[in-house]
């Protein structure tokens, strides 16, 4: 199965990463974590999305808190579905990243979630369908998601 990339803004995000592994786990998905800036590794950031496809990746889930620029940063430079989970914090509490994250340009388009823990659990179920395209079991394990109230 391809895998997905999970691309955090700062180490102090992983709460929000944990809160969703059942997720991953329940739908048996590949997810790499990777910690990387659009502010503080821009570079790294532009590279990782440039390669992503190459190195087998499928989807692209970025989340940050406050300017929350990763997720467009990484869209900017992939073909890739990039899903795009905005992180509380900050002045607005999550209200400035859910509008970075949300307000992109035409032709640059990020797939925005929730603020939060509900955004990151969103995010991996929307991968799931997107890889579940190309992928019949991983429908089999959507649709049984669905019946049993779409909770884990």
């Amino acid at each position: 199965m391809a895998k997905i990339a999970v691309l955090l803004g700062s180490k102090s995000d992983e709460k929000y990463f944990d809160s969703a592994k059942t997720y991953a786990d329940y739908f048996d998905l590949q997810v790499e974590l990777h910690i990387l800036s659009a502010h503080r590794t821009p570079d790294a950031v532009a590279e990782f999305s440039v390669s992503a496809q190459e190195n087998g990746f499928a989807v692209i889930i970025a989340a940050a808190g406050m300017a929350a620029h990763l997720a467009g940063a990484v869209a900017a430079h992939t073909t890739l579905p990039v899903l795009g989970v905005p992180l509380p914090g900050g002045v607005m509490d999550g209200m400035d990243a859910l509008l970075s994250t949300v307000q992109m340009p035409a032709g640059v388009p990020v797939a925005t979630f929730a603020v939060g823990h509900a955004g990151m659990r969103n995010a991996f179920v929307f991968a799931a369908q997107i890889l579940s395209l190309q992928n019949p079991n991983l429908r089999e394990k959507l649709n049984g998601f669905k019946k049993q109230g779409s909770r884990l």
